[in-house]
């Protein structure tokens, strides 16, 4: 079983992207382990002090901060502040955003300015290294106060409360932890703070987008030079020096692409009848590399937010000071996330424009793309589904962080709502494959009309691999299922 350290060294998308691919267990450095022991040594100095007034940690929350709390309820007032914070609803958090949040909340606190203990930290690592998983709720941050909700049930578990998914299972946390043989813990001064405060749900969906993001942006692509020369498009537009006069990295990328996949294609190489295509094979570079820089620039800023520190307060030892901030505001993130998102859906929009195209008898297709149409529908109406989640996707574009609504009686009066930006940027992506599908499946029955010419060698391998799982479709049948199929097919080319 390999091992995934924690050190001071940066995480980027690549590492998450291991992280997820293998079942890994976590550890800290030593490095790691005496940063957080110093510090929780620190805080525990400084509210020993006469007089010590600190926001969360002898005080209320929100907008309770200035009711002061005695010593001797400190450990109360943190399991109260994770016990009243954990309201979230909704659907489950997908499993593999679960692992990325416990693995950025630990990263988060193992750069020491938390002062936590390394206790809390060693069980929320125990936890998941024996397959523990605490169950978590897609709706009910703001994404301000970091992700109160989601990160409260992350951290239920820690005390014996709440719910984890165990050997397949939902089950109550208190009656897991004592079938592995562990027993809940007691939070210290600050210790459900510093578990609440921060921004890993936002960071662990937005880090999951982007890498479905990358994956689908290829596959596009993909699809794109099918359809080109199922359409029997010209290949001009995507000629070099076109893209070095605009020269943006991007569309530079994707022309490349492009030409890369239909290299040798005899359909591309034929003579052409038509002097200019539809803008949805024509600006092929432009769209999709768009799309490319978007998903490059919102992957700096992720790559900065999973390396930084969203606690409040925060105790800097070095410098004899603990003070509040609002590092867990999720502005950055939320901007970004409504910029990818925005991004996403027009690479959708394009695609169903081209699968639009290949259906309309032109370029000497049939309608439709099946003999004897009127009898036949052939593909129209999955045309019909993939414009139904296009336009899904434009109101689920729609951004949310232009949004915002007051909460803990005005205390928290200007909010991200970069959770909600970052859950529905995933269904976003996630549909995508969907409309990406279904232009793969009729660009592909129309390159069958195309015979006896061929495309690439590498698209018609990918075609006769295709075709043992999903066979040209002569007479209406039942398309749900070729749909579906073909979704699977894409998610399993390598190229």
């Amino acid at each position: 079983m390999s091992t995934f350290t924690i050190t001071d060294k940066d995480l980027t998308l690549d590492d998450l992207r291991k992280f997820l691919s293998s079942d890994m267990k976590i550890e800290l450095s030593e490095a790691a382990k005496k940063k957080i022991n110093s510090n929780r040594a620190f805080l525990e100095k400084k509210i020993a002090e006469p007089n010590a007034r600190y926001y969360g940690i002898n005080t209320g929350f929100g907008a309770l901060c200035d009711v002061e709390i005695p010593n001797d309820q400190l450990e109360q007032l943190q399991e109260n502040l994770v016990m009243s914070h954990a309201c979230g609803m909704g659907d489950e958090v997908k499993h593999e955003v679960v692992k990325l949040m416990v693995l950025l909340k630990l990263k988060g606190l193992s750069l020491g300015y938390s002062g936590i203990s390394i206790e809390t930290v060693q069980q929320l690592m125990e936890l998941y290294n024996r397959d523990i998983y605490p169950v978590i709720w897609e709706v009910g941050s703001l994404g301000a106060s970091g992700d109160l909700a989601p990160l409260a049930h992350l951290s239920l578990p820690l005390i014996g409360m709440g719910s984890v998914r165990y050997k397949g299972e939902k089950r109550d946390s208190a009656g897991v932890l004592k079938e592995a043989g562990l027993s809940p813990i007691k939070l210290k001064a600050k210790e459900g703070l510093a578990l609440l405060n921060g921004t890993q749900f936002m960071s662990a969906w937005g880090c999951y987008s982007i890498m479905e993001a990358e994956r689908v942006e290829r596959l596009a692509d993909l699809t794109a030079a099918i359809s080109v020369d199922a359409f029997d498009a010209q290949i001009a537009p995507f000629h070099p020096e076109i893209q070095r006069v605009r020269n943006h990295k991007g569309q530079v990328e994707s022309a490349a692409q492009v030409l890369e996949f239909l290299k040798d294609s005899e359909i591309a190489k034929q003579a052409k009848n038509n002097v200019q295509d539809p803008y949805s094979f024509r600006c092929v570079p432009q769209v999709h590399g768009a799309v490319k820089f978007a998903i490059s620039q919102v992957k700096q800023v992720f790559e900065c937010e999973i390396n930084a520190v969203t606690d409040n307060p925060l105790i800097f030892e070095e410098h004899d000071l603990i003070v509040s901030g609002g590092n867990f505001h999720g502005e950055p993130l939320a901007i970004s996330l409504d910029y990818l998102g925005i991004a996403m859906a027009e690479l959708a929009s394009i695609s169903e424009r081209r699968t639009f195209q290949l259906i309309s008898g032109k370029r000497g297709l049939p309608k439709f793309l099946v003999a004897d149409s009127g009898l036949n529908s052939g593909l129209m109406i999955p045309q019909y589904t993939a414009a139904s989640i296009v336009s899904m996707n434009k109101q689920l574009a729609t951004p949310a962080s232009v949004d915002t609504i007051t909460s803990s009686d005005g205390q928290e009066d200007h909010v991200s709502m970069g959770a909600n930006a970052a859950v529905k940027t995933y269904k976003i992506v996630y549909n995508i494959e969907k409309v990406l599908a279904i232009e793969f499946m009729t660009a592909m029955q129309a390159l069958d009309f195309r015979k006896p010419l061929k495309s690439s060698p590498l698209i018609e391998k990918i075609r006769a691999d295709y075709r043992k799982v999903v066979s040209h479709y002569d007479k209406d049948r039942v398309l749900y299922d070729d749909i579906q199929v073909t979704v699977d097919f894409m998610r399993g080319i390598k190229f």
